[in-house]
């Protein structure tokens, strides 16, 4: 069956978003994610920054001392998000499937618009123009028959790229790529290969399946067949959320319960915005703690009843939480929430509790004054110091 998939990836999508703000940032090492002296992390790297080795995650002191003449932007997560629905529109005004990946990358089905990958190279070409025109963006496109190839294949052709793969091409087009840059090759996978004496994807395509299989199981084969080519997976619209979440990394390691419960809280009542603004209720709370030494752990349970509140949900949080510090006496680093096991609306009130319709409303009235004079116009008792 005639399948024709493209991969598209804006560039540094976050640096390029700043440069649009700041023309002066152009050409220059860009480091998205704060003041080097903070204790976060990088959240995108211009190619000029990326020359010196520095990329996403990595701590900011070390992007700094890497490329010190770098220079440091705080987030703007609202202009990224402005500039995704942007993106996004165009997307699905240009193919009948949209499956996004994140806010600057998506994959589009373009079987029934682009019968043969001429007139796909043609369609890929026009698509970048109209970013670059319409957005003041530039993208990188791979085309390919199969998900996994057209993703490689936008990669490989980065910055700016426009790489087609024809039916029939893909394997060859893989082969001499690092098995790492497949996906699904994640950093211990890679490792299990590279043990195996397997560089690069060709290799992997021609490793016997029953190696593959007693080392890496039923998912070597999945391997295999995206090395040669072969990935039947479908390009899927995107659907409803399956879980929101919440993190912060403190500028100072701690373990003072007073300032912990408040940055809970505050994530909490964030969620309970999200979950209302999706129509949604959380049936389990997840506490995540990373610690000084970056050992990470999590730990759920279940509000009871599915739950879009603030005061449930934190609550929640709030017992894992204690749980979590009577164990361990290790400083913490991160604190995340993630309000996971999705449901509708629909919610019958407890008959029990005289107080349940008057918190309902209560947790609606904040919401609404914070929609529309911002997230700290208003603060409650229970989060003092958000």
């Amino acid at each position: 069956m005639y399948r024709c998939l493209f991969h598209v990836d804006l560039d540094a999508f976050f640096v390029s978003v700043e440069q649009l703000h700041d023309p002066s940032l152009r050409n220059k090492p860009v480091i998205v994610g704060g003041q080097p002296n903070s204790r976060g992390v990088v959240s995108a790297a211009s190619y000029e920054a990326r020359r010196f080795g520095v990329h996403s995650a990595m701590p900011l002191a070390q992007a700094r001392r890497l490329c010190p003449q770098a220079l440091f932007v705080p987030l703007h997560f609202s202009r990224y998000v402005e500039a995704s629905g942007r993106f996004m529109a165009l997307l699905e005004a240009t193919a009948p499937v949209v499956e996004p990946l994140g806010l600057d990358e998506a994959f589009l089905d373009m079987s029934g618009v682009a019968p043969d990958f001429e007139q796909a190279r043609e369609r890929a070409a026009d698509l970048k123009r109209r970013v670059r025109e319409q957005l003041g963006l530039t993208v990188s496109v791979g085309v390919a028959g199969c998900r996994a190839t057209a993703k490689v294949a936008s990669d490989h052709g980065k910055p700016d790229g426009l790489v087609v793969v024809p039916p029939g091409g893909e394997a060859s087009f893989l082969a001499p790529m690092d098995v790492d840059s497949l996906p699904g090759v994640g950093e211990k996978t890679a490792g299990i290969l590279r043990a195996l004496g397997v560089e690069t994807i060709g290799q992997l395509a021609a490793l016997p399946a029953a190696v593959l299989q007693q080392k890496l199981g039923r998912y070597g084969e999945v391997l295999q067949l995206r090395a040669r080519g072969l990935d039947s997976s479908v390009v899927e619209p995107r659907g409803e959320p399956q879980s929101m979440s919440r993190e912060t990394t403190f500028e100072v390691d701690t373990r003072e319960t007073k300032r912990l419960t408040a940055t809970l809280h505050g994530m909490c009542e964030e969620l309970s915005r999200d979950l209302r603004a999706h129509g949604k209720r959380a049936g389990t709370v997840t506490l995540k703690l990373r610690y000084e030494d970056f050992h990470t752990v999590t730990r759920q349970d279940s509000p009871g009843t599915a739950t879009n509140a603030a005061d449930a949900l934190g609550a929640t949080a709030a017992k894992l939480l204690t749980g979590l510090l009577a164990e361990d006496g290790r400083l913490v680093r991160l604190i995340g929430v993630r309000a996971s096991r999705l449901v509708g609306p629909e919610q019958q009130l407890d008959m029990f509790s005289p107080d349940a319709a008057r918190i309902q409303s209560l947790d609606r009235a904040i919401a609404a004054i914070r929609r529309r004079h911002g997230p700290h116009a208003i603060h409650t008792l229970r989060n003092p110091e958000k």
